[in-house]
């Protein structure tokens, strides 16, 4: 059994509420838009292992360690990530058939600030968004999702939410809080 916690669209801020929401989890991804390396190294510094993909602001230091579309396996279940991807009945250009071609169960995207989880019946896979946990963009609730993935189970999705966009934060200012 793993528990997973699942992030997106830091861009470029990390806080306490973002890593004791992470706490529990023995892995964390992050479906791109880190936004800087500050916010990767914040996440490995928790000993847990890291996954992620980069995204459309992610600059080299962090494109030169995630890629655009991973592909793994966590226990049974085979996962596809990628930061622009879509969801069901509106994936991007050639997700589609990639999610078929890899028989990804579990596909993970980012970049539209829009939490969703929605089962793809089609493709027998689902897809879960964990809509954005910082602070810039026009959400109004900063996000992550916690589920885990038990053989070839996905089960227990829990949503969490970190408070309210721009809360506390000076406008035009976001930074990784150490």
């Amino acid at each position: 059994m793993t528990k997973i916690g699942l992030i997106s669209d830091t861009h470029s801020w990390m806080d306490d509420k973002i890593l004791k929401a992470l706490d529990n989890c023995d892995e964390i991804w992050h479906a791109g838009d880190f936004g800087n390396e500050a916010v990767a190294e914040a996440l490995e510094k928790t000993g847990k292992p890291v996954k992620g993909v980069y995204g459309n602001i992610d600059g080299y230091a962090i494109r030169s360690v995630f890629p655009e579309v991973l592909h793994f396996t966590c226990e049974a279940v085979p996962v596809m990530m990628k930061h622009i991807g879509g969801y069901p009945g509106r994936y991007a250009p050639g997700v589609k058939k990639e999610i078929a071609a890899s028989g990804a169960r579990l596909f993970i995207s980012g970049h539209s600030h829009i939490l969703k989880v929605q089962y793809d019946a089609a493709l027998q896979c689902l897809h879960i968004n964990p809509g954005a946990a910082g602070h810039q963009g026009w959400h109004t609730v900063r996000t992550l999702v916690q589920f885990v993935i038990d053989g070839d189970q996905i089960r227990d999705c829990a949503v969490v939410e970190l408070g309210r966009r721009g809360q506390g934060v000076a406008p035009g200012h976001i930074t990784t809080d150490e």
